[in-house]
C-alpha cells in the first residue's frame, strides 16, 4: 500500500489529503454492514477518503450513497476518489456537520467509521483530532443524529474500539435503538477483540447475532474468515 493511494479490485483510494489512511477498520465495515437489496440510500458519516461509501456502492448497486464529513480536505479528497469511480453518478459527497445536517427523506443504512479517542491526549495536527477523537463528534451526537436520520425499519452499522462498547450501547439504548447484530474482531486468534462491528435497530430483533471474526491466522497470513468477507475487494 503507498502512502498516497490504495489500489482495491474496482476502484483506487488517494488518501494523501486526509488525516486518517485507509485501514483494517473501515475496510471490515464497508465489508460487513448490511443494506437491503433493491434501491435503497445509504449515509456514510465521517466519510473521510470515502472508501466505506465506495465499499458499500460496490456491494449495493441500485443503492444511492451520500457520503459526508466536517473535514474540507477530505471533502475534497473523497469526490476525487468517487469521480475516478465506476459509482459516481450513485455517490455525493458533502461538506456537512452532522449536527446540522438534514436530508429531504431518511435512510435505508447508516455506517459510520466514529471518531473513537475518548479523553485521551488529543495530537497537536487540528486534522488528525478532528479525524480520531470524539472532539467535534461524540458518541451521544452521533446516535441521537442516526436515530433522527433512519427509517423505521432502518439500520445503523459502526466498527468501534472494544472498551467504548458500553459508551455506545449506553447512547443507542437512550435514542431507542436495539442492539440487533455484533461482530468480535480479533487480530489474531489468541487476542481479546480490539474492535467490534455492530448494528442496531429501531424495533427489537427476535434474536441477536453475535459472531466472531479474525483477520490473521498469524501474522501477515489472512485467515479464512477475513479472506471471504473482502475477497470482492483486495487484489490479493
Amino acid at each position: 500500500m503507498s502512502n498516497e493511494y490504495f489500489q482495491f479490485r474496482q476502484f483506487i483510494v488517494h488518501q494523501q489529503r486526509c488525516a486518517m489512511k485507509v485501514g483494517t477498520d473501515g475496510t471490515l465495515l464497508g465489508a460487513w454492514a448490511a443494506a437491503p437489496s433493491g434501491k435503497c440510500r445509504i449515509l456514510d458519516i465521517g466519510t473521510g477518503t470515502g472508501l466505506i461509501a465506495l465499499m458499500m456502492a460496490q456491494r449495493f448497486p441500485e443503492s444511492e450513497v451520500i457520503g459526508i464529513d466536517i473535514d474540507p480536505e477530505a471533502v475534497a479528497q473523497a469526490r476525487e476518489n468517487v469521480r475516478l469511480s465506476p459509482f459516481s453518478e450513485r455517490i455525493t459527497i458533502s461538506h456537512q456537520d452532522l449536527m446540522k445536517f438534514d436530508d429531504t427523506e431518511c435512510f435505508d443504512v447508516i455506517v459510520s467509521n466514529p471518531p473513537y479517542f475518548v479523553d485521551s491526549l488529543e495530537c497537536p495536527d487540528d486534522q488528525r483530532t478532528m479525524a480520531r477523537h470524539t472532539v467535534s463528534l461524540t458518541y451521544d451526537g452521533l446516535i441521537h443524529q442516526a436515530f433522527r436520520l433512519l427509517k423505521d425499519d432502518g439500520c445503523l452499522s459502526l466498527v468501534i474500539p472494544s472498551e467504548s462498547r458500553s459508551l455506545i450501547e449506553s447512547a443507542a439504548c437512550l435514542s431507542g435503538f436495539f442492539l440487533s447484530r455484533v461482530c468480535l474482531v480479533k487480530t489474531t486468534p489468541k487476542k481479546q477483540p480490539k474492535r467490534q462491528l455492530i448494528e442496531f435497530r429501531k424495533h427489537p430483533v427476535n434474536e441477536l447475532v453475535i459472531e466472531e471474526g479474525i483477520i490473521e491466522d498469524t501474522p501477515n497470513v489472512r485467515s479464512a474468515w477475513y479472506q471471504q468477507l473482502t475477497k470482492d475487494f483486495y487484489i490479493k
